[in-house]
């Protein structure tokens, strides 16, 4: 049954705070995946907690213990990094699977990827609907085909999930980028793993070479995650003042949301290298008014940037949004929905995507959709601070990446109560 939570802050809005975050939900997935087609050879540290990435743990432990009997089902529930990574990786163990996901995941396209498997010889069809899960895979894929042309901006996942068992094939894969590169930090982030298990590659232009070779034996250590970092970045910015400690993370990192640091210094945010990792301090910098912010390569900021722009009334536009349309939920559509409830307009034109904040107003309460998407119940959360009450409708979204994200709200000063 689906909850709801109130979330308050009391007094005034001065937070001090000290937040452990866990591993990245980015890194930890791939990591996951390149042990398991290392056969061992490979030991992943700091793995997040994030439900995505539990899902993708106890799946491939599973599949690594449990002896098979026929077509094996495999449910990735709502983990949709699971379902891209393991359309790949499924394909080269020969066995026969169903890859399914929830009603949602069954929505959301997979074509692109299938269709590349496909072309290098992989045996899987729809279970169900053309282009869309689930999946019926026979594994087995030995490719006498290496080179394969996949489109780069619609999800930089798609390309991730070939490169990772690409080196387990018997020709390699030669894989060529058409379109242009959306995330193109996540696929740095997927060659740079790879990199550190031993596997070499090179990048021409818009091509990635990957040859047949062995994984080496190596311990892949999580960095913390810089897009639950983000949510901090956004209370910094709206609180009065703030000075919050983010331990372990990286200024220089593999993770393509740490662009948050350099767009969150324009709204009001600094971020100052300690020993320990990075401190955020609110800044009484007027915040830029007149900008077109590209967020190409880090669509899983955007959330967290728009409300935080809006809240502080500025008519930011943005580009690089694509992709959005395709999450958990049409993320561009539920952020129109729910600004709307403060005033605030999103207005899409050829792509450009512009807030319109002539009528922001923060109502004393204020109920909050989440659309079984974890990213708009923490990105709508730090409101609290403009907002007397802020309800968030099933509030438990969040353990899909960011499971203590409640619990360290509370430990910063918010009251968060859950609703009966």
């Amino acid at each position: 049954m689906k909850k709801n939570a109130l979330v308050s802050f009391k007094g005034q809005k001065d937070i001090h705070a000290t937040i452990n975050l866990t591993g990245s939900k980015s890194e930890s997935n791939r990591a996951l995946i390149i042990a398991a087609i290392s056969k061992g050879l490979v030991k992943v540290n700091n793995l997040s907690d994030a439900a995505d990435t539990v899902t993708l743990n106890r799946i491939l432990t599973e599949l690594n213990t449990t002896e098979p009997e026929g077509r094996r089902t495999v449910d990735v529930g709502h983990a949709g990094t699971a379902m891209r990574f393991l359309t790949a990786y499924l394909s080269t163990i020969p066995q026969q699977f169903l890859l399914t996901g929830s009603a949602r995941m069954q929505e959301r396209p997979i074509g692109i990827l299938v269709d590349a498997l496909k072309s290098l010889g992989a045996d899987i069809s729809y279970a169900k609907n053309e282009g869309f899960p689930p999946l019926s895979i026979n594994g087995g894929l030995n490719n006498v085909r290496a080179e394969v042309s996949i489109k780069g901006n619609v999800s930089s996942q798609y390309l991730s999930a070939l490169l990772i068992i690409a080196p387990k094939l018997l020709a390699g894969l030669s894989l060529n980028i058409e379109g242009g590169l959306t995330s193109r930090p996540y696929v740095e982030m997927t060659l740079a793993l790879l990199a550190s298990a031993g596997v070499s590659h090179s990048w021409t232009g818009d091509n990635i070479y990957i040859g047949p070779q062995q994984y080496q034996a190596a311990t892949l250590t999580v960095e913390p995650d810089w897009s639950a970092a983000s949510y901090w970045y956004s209370i910094a910015a709206l609180a009065d003042q703030a000075a919050i400690e983010l331990p372990n993370l990286k200024e220089e990192s593999l993770q393509g949301d740490s662009k948050i640091q350099d767009i969150m210094a324009g709204l009001g945010v600094n971020t100052q290298r300690t020993v320990n990792g990075i401190a955020l301090k609110a800044t009484p910098n007027e915040p830029q008014t007149s900008a077109i912010l590209n967020l190409k390569d880090c669509p899983d900021l955007a959330q967290t940037i728009i409300v935080c722009a809006a809240a502080k009334g500025l008519n930011l536009a943005f580009t690089g949004l694509e992709t959005l349309k395709i999450k958990e939920t049409n993320r561009i559509l539920a952020l129109q929905n729910e600004l709307a409830k403060i005033g605030v307009t999103l207005n899409e034109e050829n792509e450009v995507y512009t807030l319109n904040c002539e009528g922001l107003n923060f109502p004393e309460k204020v109920s909050f959709s989440t659309y079984d998407d974890h990213r708009m119940a923490m990105a709508f959360a730090p409101l609290s601070l403009l907002i007397k009450e802020v309800e968030i409708e099933d509030f438990h979204v969040v353990e899909k990446s960011y499971p203590d994200f409640w619990k360290h709200l509370q430990e910063a000063g918010f009251t968060v109560q859950e609703l009966v």
